[in-house]
């Protein structure tokens, strides 16, 4: 069983080949670029770990289970796999600590932390679900393509300094990250060619896409990433 026949995949046309993204469910993604097998916050629960191909780059964007599985991660993670997780991520399983702001090259890659946390939604003790400087978003640039994996995060004001994203990936469920009024407001602000709403449990996906009707250069792709 290969990952194209199992999961949705979208290939996109780059300066250094095609970059294909598969996407696995919930925050869960698979990415093929330049022969590299490249996973976005792996969750066991949306799909089976011990029949996808072994990572050569894995990204977590915090230590939350359904972003970073221990399970899941053993599955594809091999003593050449480099790990990138927040600082509490890496500290639980392992790897190599980004914090927000830091920048890397791996495998060619440009690589880049962003704030990613909650300003409104908060817990019944009054602490946001994602405390600011915890967790992370990644900007992934393939060849001249640049692509935003928002992890869990609200509309935040450093959302302002990012800028020239091909394709974004923002969450869009609550209590934990947006409304999809949020993540509107977060795609004006970016302004990526194409938008995919992720981790969107049983929000109502067609209310974004109204949202965004008049916004004729952000192209809206919906997947099964709830």
């Amino acid at each position: 069983m290969t990952t194209q026949d199992a999961f949705e995949t979208d290939v996109f046309p780059t300066s250094e080949g095609n970059l294909s993204i598969s996407f696995l469910g919930h925050a869960s993604l698979l990415i093929l670029f330049k022969g590299m097998h490249i996973y976005i916050d792996p969750f066991g629960q949306v799909a089976d770990y011990s029949k996808l191909p072994k990572a050569d780059l894995i990204f977590a964007t915090h230590e939350h289970y359904d972003h970073l599985d221990p399970k899941a991660l053993a599955l594809i993670r091999t003593q050449a796999t480099e790990f990138v997780s927040n600082p509490a991520g890496a500290e639980m399983a392992g790897g190599i600590i980004m914090h927000n702001g830091d920048k890397r090259i791996m495998s060619g890659l440009q690589i880049e932390a962003v704030p990613a946390y909650n300003i409104v939604n908060k817990r019944d003790d009054g602490n946001p679900f994602h405390p600011k400087g915890n967790g992370n978003g990644y900007i992934l640039t393939f060849g001249k393509t640049r692509v935003y994996f928002a992890g869990d995060t609200e509309n935040i004001p450093e959302m302002e300094n990012i800028h020239e994203i091909d394709i974004a990936f923002l969450p869009m469920n609550l209590p934990y990250t947006m409304t999809p009024e949020m993540v509107a407001n977060a795609a004006k602000t970016i302004r990526p060619k194409i938008l995919y709403p992720y981790h969107f449990g049983k929000t109502d996906t067609h209310k974004l896409i109204e949202l965004l009707k008049d916004e004729k250069d952000i192209e809206i792709r919906i997947k099964k990433m709830a």
